[in-house]
């Protein structure tokens, strides 16, 4: 079961400049910065620190040669569960398209398309 909209990834061409617009600007704060060290950089920023909803800034030209199939031109929502697998197990069971479950820092995620083909993901939160 989804239990929340986690994050709203966008994709940026500059990742450090709509960084400092979204800090700078805007007045977000950044929650984290991770970097896979294989060119996977993505920060998280929120209005506040603690807030239920953030903000992932991911480089567009990377998403797009790893996951050719998304629609970058828009945000992507980020859906958060408690129970990963038997999410997947369940969307699988009811024939929803569906990515391979994938082993991240901050948790396993996998995607999801719509009967129109646009893509969501889903993650459980390693605690």
């Amino acid at each position: 079961m989804i239990n929340k909209v986690g994050q709203i990834m966008l994709y940026v061409n500059d990742q450090d400049a709509a960084l400092r617009f979204w800090t700078e600007k805007v007045g977000f704060t950044i929650v984290s910065e991770e970097d896979n060290g294989q060119g996977m950089r993505w920060i998280e920023m929120a209005p506040v620190k603690n807030a239920e909803t953030s903000l992932i800034l991911h480089n567009k030209e990377f998403i797009a040669k790893m996951q050719p199939e998304l629609d970058l031109g828009t945000p992507s929502l980020m859906f958060f569960s408690e129970d990963l697998e038997q999410l997947y197990k369940d969307f699988t069971d009811k024939n929803i398209t569906v990515g391979e479950m994938v082993e991240m820092p901050s948790g396993k995620v996998f995607n999801f398309a719509d009967n129109e083909g646009n893509y969501f993901a889903v993650m459980e939160k390693s605690e």
